[in-house]
């Protein structure tokens, strides 16, 4: 388990199960975990949109064990969720953290497929806190709902559920305290934001793929810091 040290980042290939336990207290958790949901349909639409084809290849679609969600491991847990796991998630929260916050992410261009639900105008997220972790941020980066695009990342960054800068860069404003851990880092836009607000971080990725691009996208938010500061 030797990690990447870029700056004030450090980043582990592997299992966040076995490795985040390893890595002891850290102010806040920040997770972006596989949701759970039903993956098959999409029609015409899908045919012509291959990002739910590697969800599902991925095993994208299968959830996540929560019990990596410790409240012993760090003082605030933000961790996002598809609608289907928000009650087991909130219930999991409610009995072992001191508050939480239902959270939302308003997409301003939601793609135009329902599959007999909803449209995914929206994703949730929960932020959990312990005593002395409450949210922290100005008056508008407290705000519960975000209206944020949703830009085509999944080319940009090959990722088929990257989360937009914009977004990101609030949700760590709002996380108090000076340390940042992401067991399922993806391709590091939480490491990005977490460094571009000065604190340090600390990321798990299982996928080679996507950790080599999280390795270059931190190695690059740490570079522009250095320059700014110099």
């Amino acid at each position: 388990m030797t990690p990447v040290i870029i700056g004030r980042a450090t980043l582990y290939c592997g299992d966040a199960y076995n490795i985040r336990p390893q890595l002891g207290f850290h102010d806040a958790d920040v997770a972006d975990p596989p949701y759970r949901f039903r993956a098959e349909g999409g029609g015409r639409y899908r045919k012509a949109r291959p990002n739910m084809d590697r969800i599902t290849d991925e095993a994208l679609h299968r959830g996540f064990d929560m019990a990596i969600v410790n409240p012993l491991l760090c003082g605030a847990a933000i961790v996002f969720a598809h609608n289907d796991q928000l009650a087991e998630l909130l219930r999991l929260v409610q009995g072992q953290f001191h508050r939480h916050a239902l959270c939302v992410w308003q997409k301003t261009n939601p793609q135009p497929v329902a599959n007999k639900h909803y449209r995914p105008d929206v994703e949730f997220y929960v932020h959990a806190w312990n005593r002395g972790y409450h949210p922290s941020g100005t008056l508008a980066e407290l705000m519960r709902v975000s209206r944020i695009s949703s830009p085509r990342l999944a080319a940009r960054f090959d990722h088929p559920t990257c989360k937009p800068d914009a977004l990101m860069s609030k949700i760590i404003a709002n996380a108090a305290g000076t340390s940042i851990c992401d067991p399922f880092m993806g391709t590091g836009s939480t490491g990005v934001a977490a460094i571009r607000a000065g604190k340090r971080f600390t990321g798990i990725e299982r996928d080679p793929r996507y950790f080599a691009t999280a390795v270059e996208r931190i190695a690059t938010a740490v570079a522009e810091l250095e320059r700014m500061a110099a």
